[in-house]
């Protein structure tokens, strides 16, 4: 089941980012007094009171765009009408209601979605009563906050969680492989999914940015069920929107958290971009399965050494995903479709996979015997015991005798000689230290 989606919109300097790093309890986005210098990260997961969402902040106002700002804001506020469960409507509390803010209310009051009315740099008790003047927006009740000295912020989450929907668990038995596929726009994701299945069931255009919400699109091939989460549907006549690329990883993170396979689809022609890379760090911090899909390899002009070279680039780009395996297809043409399906076959079986006690300690134990930890602070790492917790992706306990002295590398080395000894292709592995009783 996907984690409810919450977003930060506003104008210009009213404190989206403050808000959205003082929420996530970290700096995550760009704190400045220049609109639009919201470049980084713009999703984080958070919780309040045992209940997890994902907060996205709807940075991206561009300061030197010929557009106005009031063009900008629309874009921004049909954004988050398309991809969140809850609107965060932020406000200026001591410049009060602007133009601006009269036309994004406007376009919140007409869409389906609960909005949550937040005044914000209400710092001091002689702000307090401007919070009254917002109720002209027509949005209901305003909340006062302070988002720099977090005031208030307990009586908006607790709103925030009131407002998301009771989201029900997917309708697939636990053998359906639930596949999503990612990627930037226009890379040919729905083409793949049309080829794969084989039929026009995901509608394709030639422009960027044509799919919308995510979509299932279920299908069997013998005994084997499947289901794709195209991030797609089709927004038809809609206008496309210049930062349109931004969000786009947004519109995968609902699909992602929902699948147990991850498609991460790159253009041939472009190679891995910023885009690419943070789709694929999303896979790998969910814990996903994932097979990199590099489509329209008909377009390259290609030599012996085309295709390692290309190789050698994703493992430098994308370093934390060394354990997926690259496939080379055209969607258009059809070559090499028919492995993509075995490929998500067999990732999905090495992502459930789980291995025994005793040979789990085997390994660990070999390991540790051809390569003993490095002394750390006049200590040395001690693996008392190892055992499989969990699958999806498969998780190790280690007891030892100090979590602190465990060292990434050696880590790293650990997961390599299981890697060796069992495969765990196209899926990551995580390790939980424990300390010994």
């Amino acid at each position: 089941m996907a984690k409810p989606v919450a977003a930060i919109v506003g104008r210009p300097n009213v404190g989206k980012s403050t808000l959205f790093n003082k929420i996530a309890g970290k700096r995550i986005s760009i704190v400045e007094d220049t609109p639009g210098v919201t470049r980084d990260r713009i999703y984080t997961e958070v919780e309040w009171l045992d209940k997890k969402f994902t907060l996205i902040d709807t940075g991206g106002i561009e300061p030197y765009s010929e557009d106005i700002i009031l063009v900008q804001m629309r874009r921004q506020a049909e954004i988050a009408i398309e991809m969140a469960n809850v609107i965060i409507f932020l406000a200026d509390g001591q410049e009060g209601v602007t133009p601006a803010d009269m036309e994004v209310a406007n376009m919140l009051r007409k869409s389906k979605k609960k909005i949550i009315l937040v005044v914000n740099k209400i710092d001091a008790p002689k702000y307090k009563d401007n919070v009254y003047e917002f109720y002209n927006l027509g949005l209901g009740e305003p909340i006062g906050i302070s988002a720099a000295q977090a005031l208030g912020l307990g009586d908006m989450l607790d709103e925030i969680l009131a407002g998301f929907p009771d989201l029900e668990e997917d309708d697939y038995d636990e053998f359906t492989i639930k596949v999503a596929v990612v990627g930037k726009p226009n890379v040919g994701k729905s083409s793949l999914v049309n080829k794969i299945i084989g039929e026009d069931r995901v509608i394709v255009s030639d422009v960027a940015g044509t799919t919308r919400d995510a979509i299932d699109t279920p299908f069997a091939v013998g005994e084997d069920k499947y289901v794709f989460i195209d991030t797609a549907g089709m927004r038809k006549k809609k206008k496309i929107f210049e930062n349109i690329e931004r969000y786009s990883v947004v519109r995968a993170l609902t699909a992602i958290e929902r699948a147990d396979v991850c498609l991460i689809v790159i253009d041939a022609e472009e190679g891995v971009t910023e885009q690419d890379t943070k789709i694929a760090g999303y896979v790998n911090e969910q814990g996903k399965a994932a097979i990199i899909v590099v489509n329209k390899w008909d377009l390259v002009e290609k030599d012996e050494k085309t295709m390692n070279k290309f190789i050698d680039d994703i493992r430098r780009d994308l370093p934390f995903m060394a354990y997926a395996p690259t496939i080379f297809i055209s969607a258009l043409t059809g070559q090499r479709v028919v492995r993509v399906l075995e490929l998500i076959k067999y990732v999905s079986n090495q992502h459930a996979t789980r291995i025994s006690t005793g040979m789990v300690n085997d390994i660990i134990n070999e390991a540790v015997l051809m390569n003993q930890p490095a002394i750390s602070g006049g200590r040395r790492l001690k693996i008392l015991y190892t055992t499989q917790v969990a699958v999806k992706p498969p998780t190790f306990a280690l007891f030892v005798n100090d979590p602190e002295i465990m060292h990434f590398s050696y880590q790293r080395y650990l997961e390599n000689q299981l890697r060796k000894s069992f495969g765990f292709e196209g899926t990551p592995i995580r390790f939980l230290l424990r300390k010994r009783d």
